[in-house]
């Protein structure tokens, strides 16, 4: 699984995006969005994301060095999970590239030109995207063309 945060305005004010994605499928698993960058926002998007999958000890994690993923509390939920932690290389964004591609493709196709008035209207245009769009019906030239659930579906 990769994880990372993202800046995103709505009133004229920024919220910060914490987002996990499973790097086999492309498939968002988690994402929370909040108006502080805090350890709660990443440590609640990862609580979120093993109560979906119910991962296995050993899954690994990949994060950027953000403090939020290096800090104890959320250290201690990744060992306590049984979960790897894997970091990328300081200055090497294409070290999390899945992840790059994702808020490439949200900014691109559903942010930019988007003014939103409240936090609610982003949150709805988030969850709409994700759960209804990049999750369910976007392609991905990555797993042969298919959208993630549907990639997990055939893998299954």
């Amino acid at each position: 699984m990769g994880c990372r945060r993202y800046l995103l305005k709505s009133e004229g004010v920024w919220r910060y995006l914490s987002v996990i994605i499973d790097l086999y499928s492309r498939r968002i698993i988690s994402w929370s969005l909040d108006k502080n960058r805090t350890m709660d926002v990443t440590k609640r998007t990862l609580q979120n994301a093993i109560k979906k999958r119910k991962p296995e000890n050993n899954l690994m994690l990949h994060t950027d060095r953000g403090v939020e993923y290096r800090g104890q509390v959320y250290q201690k939920a990744l060992k306590r999970n049984g979960i790897v932690h894997s970091l990328s290389r300081a200055g090497k964004c294409t070290d999390n590239a899945h992840m790059e591609s994702f808020f490439h493709s949200m900014k691109t196709e559903v942010i930019r030109g988007n003014d939103f008035k409240s936090d609610a209207q982003l949150r709805g245009t988030l969850g709409s995207y994700i759960n209804k769009y990049y999750n369910a019906t976007r392609m991905h030239s990555g797993i042969n063309y298919c959208s993630p659930i549907e990639y997990e579906a055939i893998a299954a």
